[in-house]
């Protein structure tokens, strides 16, 4: 189930992490209600520099803007103003700013609010200029001040903006942090994936979610895993009840977030679908999830198998075939050597 992208507002953005980011309200105190919107991004507004007439990034590439390009990064140094937007003002924009001559920093700043930017820092500590605190006051677009650097400031409100934009899903199982990896364990309602998670924490395997974890896609190769904060530490064990983990193991036991790497599927299986089953590569496949191939094994569960055991080995298997060691190929290309040294014999 996908859930609807959320808003945020100036004021929220101040409100939850104008501390963290050294944030002080310098002007436009009246439009906190400003909208930062998930289609656009981060961007250092575009001041052309002595040496860089384009501005931070005055390339060709970067003046050429696809229609969609807004829904194509948070965060980057473009020449061109966009609307709903943060833009960072660090010391040479605003050296080059304060250089101009009075009709050219007017025209700079008519470009600066034309499009009606969601909010305006002014990073490493760098003084205000007062014609900037009298535009914002008058376009009632907030204005901030940071004794940040533009970078860390930049990077800082990228990831936490990526982090909320980016779209999420929820599905059905357990996620753990299995050998220093996000697996998710699935499987229809019943097959033992509590029980099975409850074995790999005793084991020293961590918990992230039961039941609904969430996940999102926070970077071309990136599905992050977290747990709502409803059930966080909780374990549904049938026969037990609702258990918490943290209580009972302490917080080692609890992990916040992890990356999704592998998804395993406890399926119980016939000895006909067993036969079917690939010896050599197993039941390895590919599941798209959020735009991402994941790759995700089926684990068949019968009794007298040991669950904990097999997972573990998944997870193990799985590390090394992302490191480029592939068991079946090294399996294979032996034979195949033991083959061709007998037959010269």
């Amino acid at each position: 189930m996908t859930e609807p992208v959320k808003q945020l507002t100036v004021e929220d953005l101040f409100e939850q992490h104008g501390e963290r980011l050294d944030l002080e309200w310098v002007a436009g105190v009246h439009g906190g209600g400003m909208i930062i919107r998930p289609e656009r991004g981060l961007h250092s507004a575009i001041i052309p520099t002595e040496n860089n007439p384009g501005g931070r990034a005055g390339s060709k590439a970067s003046r050429k803007r696809s229609p969609d390009a807004d829904n194509k990064s948070l965060v980057g140094y473009l020449n061109l103003i966009h609307p709903h937007q943060i833009q960072v003002l660090g010391k040479v924009e605003l050296s080059y700013f304060t250089g101009l001559r009075d009709i050219s920093r007017q025209d700079a700043l008519q470009q600066l609010f034309n499009d009606k930017p969601a909010c305006i820092i002014v990073t490493e500590n760098t003084t205000v200029p007062t014609a900037l605190k009298r535009k914002c006051n008058e376009k009632n677009i907030p204005l901030f001040s940071s004794n940040l650097s533009s970078v860390v400031l930049t990077e800082s409100l990228h990831y936490y903006l990526t982090n909320l934009f980016a779209d999420r899903l929820t599905l059905h199982g357990v996620f753990m942090e299995v050998m220093a990896i996000g697996v998710l364990i699935s499987g229809p309602s019943g097959i033992g994936k509590s029980e099975l998670a409850m074995e790999l924490i005793t084991r020293g395997h961590r918990l992230v979610a039961d039941d609904a974890p969430q996940f999102s896609r926070i970077a071309p190769d990136i599905i992050n895993g977290t747990c709502p904060e409803s059930l966080q530490d909780f374990l549904e064990v049938r026969g037990l009840g609702v258990i918490n983990v943290r209580e009972l193991f302490g917080d080692s036991a609890i992990k916040s977030n992890k990356y999704l790497r592998l998804i395993t599927r406890l399926e119980p299986m016939a000895n006909e679908q067993l036969l079917k089953l690939d010896r050599l590569e197993g039941s390895y496949r590919m599941r798209n999830i959020l735009g991402l191939d994941v790759p995700e094994i089926t684990l068949p569960v019968a009794p007298g198998r040991n669950l904990a055991v097999l997972l573990e080995c998944a997870a193990r298997n799985h590390i090394l075939r992302t490191s480029g060691y592939n068991a079946a190929d090294d399996f294979t290309e032996r034979q195949q050597e033991f083959i061709e040294q007998n037959s010269n014999k």
